[in-house]
C-alpha cells in the first residue's frame, strides 16, 4: 500500500510541474508579442527606425535596381543625415552596410556621402571600417572617399587608442598612389612618439624618390622629425606650402548646416574655417568660421576619463590654474583641436614651458589652414560683411605672438602671399602687426617676399598708410635686433631664425639682412618725403626708424653703422617744426657715440668690426653740414651738401641768404627768435634779429632753447 502511495505520488508532481512550466511559456510568449507589437508601432511612428532595421538585416547579394523598398530606406536615411545628424548607433549601422558591401559597391558611395554625424562618431565603427578596407573589394575612388570621411570627422571619433593600435595597418596603404596622400594626413594626425620606425621612414623616403618631394610627404616626414631627429636624416625645408589639402567640403557644408540647426557646435576643427556660401555661384569666401574652438580634449567625457585613468594623462581642459599645470607638466594631454589653445592662457603657457614640436606643428597646420581659406581664397581680396569677426580673430593670434614672443611660420608664409592681393585698407593695423613680427629673412629673398609688394603698396597708398608702414618696419627692424641681441651666441656668431625651424644664419647673413632692410626704407623715405611735400607726420616716422638704426651697436650689439640718404638727412634738416630738427640732432649725437665707441674697439682688439671710410666721410659730411648750417649762418657755401649758383641766389633777393638756415632764421625757430627779442628788448619798435648774434644775448638764446625742451640743440650745437 506504502508502495502503491509512494509510485502514485511522482505523477502528480510531474503533472503539477509541467502546468506551470505552461503557464509561464503563456506569459513569456506573451510578453513577446507585446514587445512586438510596441516595437512594430514605434517603427510605424519613426520609418527612420525601420529604415536602420533594414540596412542591418538585409541579407548579402540583395539587388538594388529595381529594389523600391532599399530607395524609399535609404531616402529616409538621407532625410535626417542632412537635417539633424546621425546618431552614433546610427553612423555605425550605415559605415558597416556600406563598407561590408552586402548590396555590392553601387549604394556604399551615396551612403558615405551621407554620413553626417550629429555628436559623435564611435571608433569602433571607423576600425571595422578599416578591416573591410583591407578585404581589397571595395574600388580605389571609393576607398580614397572614405578615407576623406575620417578626416573630415576624426576629431568628432571618441576615442583614438583603436585607431592607433593600427597604425601599422594604416600605414600598408601609403604605397598607393591615389591614397597616399590622403594616408599621409591620417598618419600625420595618429603619430605618436612610438609610431616612428626604421622601417616607416624608410618607406617613406622610397616614396619620395619615387614621386619626388611632395608636400604631404614632407610634412609627415617633418612629425618624424620632430619625435626622432636621429632616424630622419633628411634636411627638411622651413618653409613648405600646405602639405595636406581639403577636398571634402560637401561634408563640410553638411556639418555646418546641422550645426546651425541644432544650435550647437560641431566638435570639428575641420568646421572652423570654412562657411556655407551665400551665392551658388560664387567662389568668394567669407569670414564667418573664424572663432576659436573652444577647449576640449576628446568629445567622449567617459572614453576620456577612462583613458586618462589608464594612461595616468591629464587632459589640459581639466587643468584649472598655472600651478596645477606646473605639477602635471609631463602628463598633460592636448586638446583635440589645435586651433583652441589659442583662446586659453594656460595652454599658452604650456606650449612656451614645454616648446612641444608636435604640437607647434599641428597648431601651425590649422592655424595655416584657416590664414589661407578665409584671406588668401577670398576674390574680392577679403572684404566681408563679417570683417569684425576676422579682425578679432586677427587680434587672438597677435595676443598669442606677443606672449610667446615669436611669430608662427605659418602665418609668416601666409603673409608672403597676402602682400600681393592685398589692397593695403583691409585689416591694415592687425596685416601690419603680424608683418612686423615675421622673423629675419635671407638677403638673397627678402627683396622678392618683401619688398617688391610692399613698394607697390607704398607708392599708392595715402600718407596714413605710409606712417603706418615706416612703423611696421621700425618695429620689424627692433625685433630683428632684440632677437640678435638675446640669442646670438658669442662662440661662434651662429643664429637660430626662430625656435619653429632649423636654419641657422651667420652673422654675417644676419647683417646683410638688416642692411637691406634700412637702405630700403631709406629709399622708401627719400621718395615718399618727396611725393607728401615732407610731411611732418611721416617724416616724424621716418625719424623714429633712424633713431632705431643710430644705435644699432651699442644699444643690441650688432657691428653695423649705416648713415641715414641725404633724401632724409636735409628734408629733416630744413624742417619747419622745430622738433623734427632737434630729433635729427640727437639722432646725429648717436651716430657719434656709436662711431666713437667702434673705432675705439678697432684700435684695442682684433675681433672688433672695421667701419668703412665711407661711412665716417658721409658722418662728418653731415655733421659739418648742420653745424655750419644752424651754428655758423654758412648756409650754402662751398663744401656744403646743398649748393646753389651765385646768379640764382641773387635773384632770389633773400638778404643774407647765407644765414637764413641758423637758429634765428631757420623756419623752425623763427618763431622762438621773435619771441626771445621781444622779452629781452621790450621797448624795442623795430625788430633786428640779427642783435641775437651778439656774444651774450646769443648764449641767453641756446639756454632759451634748451629750456623748451630741445636736448637734441644742447648735444650737438656747441656753445660759444
Amino acid at each position: 500500500m506504502a508502495e502503491t502511495l509512494n509510485l502514485s505520488s511522482p505523477p502528480d508532481s510531474d503533472s503539477s510541474s509541467i502546468s506551470d512550466q505552461s503557464v509561464s511559456s503563456r506569459i513569456g510568449n506573451r510578453s513577446l508579442r507585446v514587445a512586438k507589437k510596441e516595437k512594430q508601432k514605434l517603427e510605424a511612428v519613426d520609418p527612420f527606425v525601420s529604415a536602420l532595421k533594414y540596412f542591418s538585416d538585409v541579407d548579402a547579394g540583395t539587388p538594388v535596381v529595381g529594389n523600391d523598398e532599399f530607395e524609399s530606406n535609404l531616402v529616409r536615411v538621407e532625410r535626417v543625415a542632412y537635417s539633424k545628424g546621425l546618431s552614433p548607433n546610427a553612423i555605425s549601422i550605415m559605415l558597416e552596410f556600406a563598407m561590408s558591401l552586402r548590396m555590392g559597391t553601387s549604394p556604399c558611395v551615396r551612403v558615405l556621402k551621407c554620413l553626417i554625424p550629429a555628436s559623435v562618431v564611435p571608433q569602433e565603427a571607423v576600425v571595422r571600417a578599416w578591416v573591410w578596407l583591407g578585404v581589397g573589394k571595395i574600388p580605389p575612388s571609393t576607398q580614397v572617399l572614405f578615407i576623406k570621411w575620417v578626416l573630415t570627422i576624426f576629431d568628432m571619433i571618441d576615442a583614438k587608442d583603436q585607431l592607433r593600435a593600427i597604425y601599422g595597418f594604416i600605414f600598408s596603404f601609403v604605397t598607393d598612389e591615389n591614397m597616399c596622400p590622403f594616408i599621409c594626413h591620417l598618419l600625420y594626425l595618429l603619430t605618436r612618439k612610438g609610431s616612428v620606425r626604421v622601417f616607416r621612414v624608410r618607406k617613406l623616403l622610397e616614396l619620395q624618390s619615387k614621386l619626388g618631394r611632395q608636400p604631404f610627404l614632407l610634412h609627415l616626414l617633418s612629425l618624424y622629425k620632430v619625435f626622432c631627429p636621429e632616424l630622419v636624416t633628411l634636411s627638411i625645408p622651413s618653409r613648405m606650402r600646405s602639405g595636406f589639402r581639403n577636398h571634402n567640403s560637401h561634408w563640410k557644408s553638411a556639418l555646418i548646416a546641422v550645426q546651425k540647426r541644432n544650435n550647437s557646435q560641431v566638435a570639428s576643427s575641420t568646421s572652423l574655417p570654412f562657411t556655407i556660401k551665400d551665392k551658388p555661384g560664387s567662389r568668394k569666401r567669407k569670414h564667418s568660421h573664424l572663432q576659436m574652438p573652444a577647449l576640449h580634449s576628446v568629445v567622449n567625457k567617459q572614453a576620456q576619463t577612462e583613458s586618462s585613468s589608464t594612461r595616468k594623462v591629464v587632459p589640459l581642459v581639466q587643468v584649472q590654474s598655472f600651478a596645477e599645470l606646473l605639477d602635471n607638466i609631463h602628463r598633460i594631454e592636448l586638446p583635440s583641436q589645435m586651433g583652441s589653445l589659442l583662446g586659453s592662457s594656460l595652454a599658452l603657457q604650456y606650449l612656451d614651458c614645454v616648446q612641444d614640436e608636435s604640437a607647434l606643428l599641428r597648431l601651425n597646420f590649422w592655424l595655416g589652414y584657416a590664414l589661407h581659406e578665409e584671406f588668401l581664397f577670398c576674390g574680392d581680396g577679403g572684404a566681408s560683411q563679417n570683417s569684425e569677426e576676422a579682425r578679432l580673430f586677427l587680434n587672438k593670434l597677435l595676443s598669442t605672438q606677443h606672449f610667446l614672443q615669436e611669430g608662427f611660420s605659418s602665418t609668416e608664409a601666409f603673409l608672403y602671399k597676402f602682400l600681393c592681393i592685398w589692397d593695403g585698407s583691409l585689416l591694415r593695423p592687425q596685416i601690419l602687426e603680424l608683418l612686423s613680427n615675421i622673423p629675419v629673412v635671407p638677403s638673397t629673398q627678402i627683396r622678392r617676399l618683401l619688398f617688391e609688394p610692399l613698394m607697390q603698396l607704398f607708392f599708392t597708398s595715402s600718407v596714413f598708410f605710409k606712417c603706418g608702414m615706416m612703423e611696421c618696419l621700425n618695429n620689424m627692424l627692433l625685433k630683428w635686433l632684440t632677437w640678435h641681441s638675446v640669442y646670438a651666441l658669442e662662440d661662434d656668431l651662429d643664429i637660430s631664425l626662430n625656435s619653429q625651424t632649423s636654419i641657422n644664419m651667420t652673422l654675417s647673413g644676419f647683417k646683410d639682412s638688416v642692411m637691406e632692410l634700412i637702405h630700403f626704407v631709406g629709399r622708401l623715405a627719400s621718395v615718399g618725403l618727396q611725393l607728401e611735400g615732407c610731411h611732418t607726420l611721416f617724416l616724424n616716422f621716418v625719424l623714429d626708424f633712424y633713431e632705431t638704426v643710430c644705435d644699432t651697436f651699442l644699444k643690441y650689439g650688432l657691428p653695423l653703422v649705416v648713415m641715414p640718404p641725404a633724401g632724409v638727412f636735409y628734408p629733416a634738416l630744413f624742417a619747419t617744426d622745430p622738433v623734427s630738427v632737434d630729433r635729427l640732432a640727437h639722432i646725429m649725437k648717436r651716430y657719434k657715440v656709436n662711431l666713437v665707441s667702434a673705432k675705439s674697439q678697432e684700435k684695442n682688439t682684433e675681433q672688433a668690426f672695421h667701419i668703412s671710410r665711407q661711412t665716417v666721410r658721409e658722418f662728418n659730411h653731415y655733421m659739418v653740414a648742420m653745424v655750419n648750417c644752424l651754428w655758423n649762418s654758412k648756409m650754402f657755401h662751398t663744401g656744403m651738401g646743398v649748393e646753389l649758383g651765385e646768379e640764382l641766389l641773387l635773384k632770389s633777393n633773400v638778404p643774407q641768404y647765407w644765414k637764413s638756415f641758423d637758429l634765428i632764421h631757420h623756419p623752425a625757430f623763427m618763431s622762438y627768435a621773435i619771441s626771445f627779442h621781444q622779452k629781452c628788448w621790450p621797448g624795442r619798435k623795430d625788430m633786428d634779429l640779427n642783435s641775437i648774434k651778439h656774444s651774450k644775448p646769443w648764449t641767453w638764446y641756446l639756454e632759451y632753447l634748451y629750456s623748451q625742451g630741445y636736448d637734441g640743440l644742447k648735444q650737438i650745437v656747441p656753445a660759444q
